[in-house]
């Protein structure tokens, strides 16, 4: 694959920031099936979602390297992370203004878990449908949004049609770092990741996304950016400047207010992740 371009770190580096978030808030809820229920059924459908997103990864990523042009792919890519950013640059916006509640892995551990235990779901040594069934969305609704990281930052990095393949070796490293150091840290330890910055990791991919995404959509309608791969940087701090502005505007809108039992909390938005 050769020497270690710019654009080819930044793909790698940006897959393992988002990659590391997915895999925290999968491995959330695959420990609350394990602790819950049993580790059989919670392994069990984290298996069987890994195998489908072998599947489609292997259809859909040799799709995009050997069918799609580079250009209709950069505009189409392009378009897509500037969405998916905004969206994650949104949350992490709202979160660090206050408006929106910080995510909190211990405090969904604790919910999943609470919420499974009102249903009746027990320790067993039985392979339980609902504990398999959990496991396996989780793993594969994550998993999912990994593999189109991978497949898609892959892709559209890559100057020209061979080089498509190197990109998303590369992209593919850095979710499989993302997983081996979630996988170990979660055996480590046995619980939720919670001192993992995910708000901070996702404040930084969401700005990763989106410059990368103005950056391959402008190249796909035909922009030549003054400097080449060097104009990243100026769309990145770009993003950054309107997003430290968009959080100091907020912040009047997200001052902490007292609750009836002496705690203090922060207007939240209620949203998934």
């Amino acid at each position: 694959m050769g020497l270690l371009s710019g654009p080819l770190a930044g793909v790698l580096i940006a897959a393992f920031l988002a990659s590391t978030v997915e895999f925290v808030e999968a491995f959330t809820i695959v420990l609350v099936v394990g602790v819950t229920v049993n580790w059989k059924s919670a392994f069990i459908g984290m298996a069987a979602a890994t195998v489908a997103l072998i599947v489609l990864v292997g259809i859909f990523g040799t799709a995009l390297v050997v069918f799609i042009p580079l250009e209709a792919l950069r505009t189409a890519v392009g378009f897509l992370l500037i969405l998916f950013g905004l969206k994650w640059l949104k949350k992490s916006v709202l979160r660090y203004s206050g408006v929106k509640a910080l995510h909190d892995e211990e405090a969904i551990y604790e919910e999943q878990m609470a919420e499974m235990r009102a249903r009746g779901e027990r320790p067993s040594n039985n392979v339980d449908t609902f504990g398999v069934v959990t496991s396996f969305k989780s793993v594969l609704l994550e998993g999912l949004e990994v593999a189109f990281i991978v497949i898609t930052f892959g892709s559209a990095s890559a100057s020209n049609v061979s080089a498509r393949a190197a990109g998303i070796a590369y992209a593919a490293i850095g979710a499989a770092a993302a997983l081996i150091l979630v996988a170990l840290s979660g055996a480590l330890i046995r619980a939720p990741l919670q001192r993992v910055p995910e708000n901070t990791l996702k404040f930084v991919v969401g700005v990763m996304l989106t410059s990368f995404g103005t950056f391959w959509g402008g190249e796909g309608i035909g922009v030549n950016w003054p400097g080449g791969d060097w104009f990243l940087l100026a769309l990145v701090a770009f993003y950054l400047l309107v997003s430290f502005a968009l959080v100091t505007w907020l912040r009047p809108y997200g001052k902490p207010r007292a609750t009836t039992s002496g705690e203090t909390r922060t207007p939240a938005i209620e949203e998934a992740h």
